[in-house]
């Protein structure tokens, strides 16, 4: 064996060993450029395996350059004939280039019979080895133009996707294509046609980059040209004209910004350091009445007053109230006052009497006649307080010890706390009410009536309500109604010989008749009126309050003066003369008669 793995033997190397075509092997074989019919030497002007090997080697560098150039020189013997050209292969694989003439082309040596064709007689004319197969290369025919072959090799810049399958050409029209000019320089730039570079996968409404607008770039412009049309060239102009109301947004931002740190700046600093804004003189005339709610002080009362337009600004009153030094004793109230007053106007004027619009319910009034107050107040038909009074005396608020005896004639007699309130015009009955009994609860609930009484010899702070009540009526002046409480405590004792446990006060019977008189007549008739509150005839105290007492009242009551008195009668304001029997009271009545007489 040889070292190539095989013996020797007539049968020739396969076209595909490596080694085929090895010219120096056993001499059977013809030498480059040698016929193989001895040595007669073929007149072969140029190589055409080196041209073949070059020639492939330019089809994978250059474009089209093969179909300009031939294989051979047209010099050939045998007549001129010109050989076919062999199929090229399809670019990217290797092939010998003469593995497709192994099965035509004749061996001359009689000893390598391959059992598989017949050798070449001797006699044989001279024949061209190759004019039975396809030459090399062909210049009529451009197989690279066929639908199975691959497309040539491109350069970078210039390659595309794969068409879509074209309909079959003539011959022609293939050649005439495949001939064009094809030669491509790689030191001039190439144009880009990748659709990234072109913009051609630009969508149409994308806005157009900063480096659109290189004034250098001619391609650029008139690519944006060719593809913008009005929208491309109107591009420019709005990126100009966002830049410009971005601009004045911002001016407009910064000089607003400025303008607002200089304003609050300007607030802060006349708050601080400047005098608050206030009206001149004493307001326009047009008057407004304005409620003061109980607990309100200082800035409260500004503010409510800002707000009815009484005053320009709550500084501005607080600072008047404080230069003022009556000014903390404006009290709850409604008032009568101006609008657009200045501040020490309205303080002046709310401190004076006459300003206030308050709904007063003087001390020792009757109910009956708070509730014609109010109708007048509302202007409401008469009696339609004291309806409500009548049918909603339970729900306006009377504390649990409040009695519920039937021969009570005004649940809410004693409860209606005398006061200032704030009964503005369009308000309800039942509210004003609310408010007076809520007032009286809160007085009441500063004293322990509950002790009190006990310690006084009553049964409830009822009671005590009702002597306080009869001591606001009964008692002239102030000064007198410790001692005019300590004659109701001696009265009330029940083995007292002067009045025999009766009150016989004249107020009762005036408050029967709904009368104020002093003249009530004689005791003899007096005594015959049938009623739960004629002190006249019943023993002790009557069934009710008889008026809303006071304070004062109140405190007589809680602390009546020691003594032995039993009557009294007032003879001027500066004078109450009080007895101790019936003979001295009678003696201090005339010299009240004798009094009155000479007035």
């Amino acid at each position: 064996m040889t070292e190539y793995g095989r013996g020797p033997g007539s049968e020739p190397w396969h076209p595909e060993d490596p080694l085929y075509g090895d010219q120096g092997w056993g001499g059977h074989q013809a030498a480059h450029g040698q016929g193989q019919y001895g040595d007669q030497q073929q007149s072969y002007p140029q190589d055409p395996y080196a041209q073949q090997h070059q020639n492939h080697q330019q089809y994978q560098q250059y474009q089209g350059q093969a179909h300009q150039q031939q294989p051979y020189d047209q010099h050939q013997q045998y007549g001129q004939q010109q050989p076919n050209h062999q199929p090229q292969q399809q670019y990217g694989m290797s092939q010998d280039p003469y593995a497709q003439q192994s099965g035509a082309q004749p061996q001359y040596n009689g000893g390598w019979d391959t059992g598989q064709q017949a050798a070449m007689p001797y006699g044989a004319g001279p024949q061209d080895p190759y004019a039975q197969h396809p030459g090399a290369y062909d210049t009529g025919q451009d197989y690279y133009g066929t639908p199975e072959a691959y497309p040539p090799p491109q350069p970078p810049g210039r390659r595309e996707a794969a068409p879509e399958q074209q309909p079959q050409q003539p011959p022609q029209h293939q050649q005439a294509q495949q001939q064009g000019p094809t030669d491509w320089d790689p030191d001039q730039p190439q144009e880009e046609t990748h659709p990234f570079f072109t913009g051609a996968d630009d969508p149409d409404d994308r806005e157009p980059r900063d480096d659109d607008d290189d004034p250098d770039d001619d391609g650029s412009r008139s690519s944006r040209r060719d593809r913008g049309g009005n929208e491309r060239r109107g591009g420019k102009g709005k990126k100009k004209s966002r830049s410009g109301v971005a601009c004045l947004v911002v001016s407009v931002v910064l000089i607003g910004g400025l303008g607002g740190v200089s304003y609050v700046g300007y607030t802060f600093w006349k708050k601080q350091f400047g005098a608050p804004a206030d009206y001149t003189g004493s307001g326009t005339g047009e008057q407004v009445e304005v409620e003061i709610p109980e607990g309100a002080f200082g800035y409260d009362i500004a503010n409510i007053l800002r707000k009815q337009g009484v005053i320009k600004s709550s500084d501005a009153f607080v600072a008047a109230q404080n230069d003022n030094p009556k000014g903390k004793l404006i009290q709850a109230g409604v008032y009568l006052l101006n609008k657009e007053m200045s501040a020490a106007s309205a303080v002046t004027l709310m401190l004076d009497p006459k300003s206030q619009n308050a709904f007063v319910i003087p001390e020792g009034t009757r109910n009956a006649k708070v509730y014609e107050m109010i109708d007048t107040r509302l202007k409401l038909k008469k009696g339609t307080t004291a309806d409500i009074a009548k049918t909603k005396a339970e729900s306006l608020g009377l504390p649990d010890w409040a009695d519920d005896d039937p021969d009570v004639k005004d649940p809410l007699e004693g409860f209606l706390y005398p006061a200032a309130y704030p009964v503005a015009k369009g308000s309800k009955p039942e509210d004003a009410l609310k408010r007076m009994v809520a007032r009286a609860n809160k007085e009441y609930g500063k004293l322990d009536l509950e002790a009190s009484a006990k310690k006084l010899g009553l049964k409830t702070p009822w009671e005590l309500i009702t002597v306080a009540s009869l001591v606001q009526v009964e008692g002239k002046y102030k000064h007198d109604f410790d001692k005019v409480a300590r004659v109701v405590y001696n009265r009330l004792k029940p083995g007292n010989m002067e009045t025999v446990g009766r009150l016989e006060f004249d107020s009762t019977v005036n408050y029967i008749k709904g009368q104020s008189t002093l003249d009530v007549g004689a005791v003899d008739d007096l005594r015959k009126i049938d009623d739960p509150y004629n002190t006249y005839k019943i023993i002790g105290l009557p069934s009710g309050p008889i008026s809303n007492p006071g304070a004062d009242a109140l405190h007589s009551a809680m602390n009546p003066t020691p003594g032995p008195w039993y009557y009294f009668v007032s003879i001027n304001e500066d004078k109450t003369v009080f007895a101790e029997t019936n003979e001295e009271h009678e003696k201090n009545r005339r010299e009240y008669e004798d009094e009155k007489a000479g007035q």
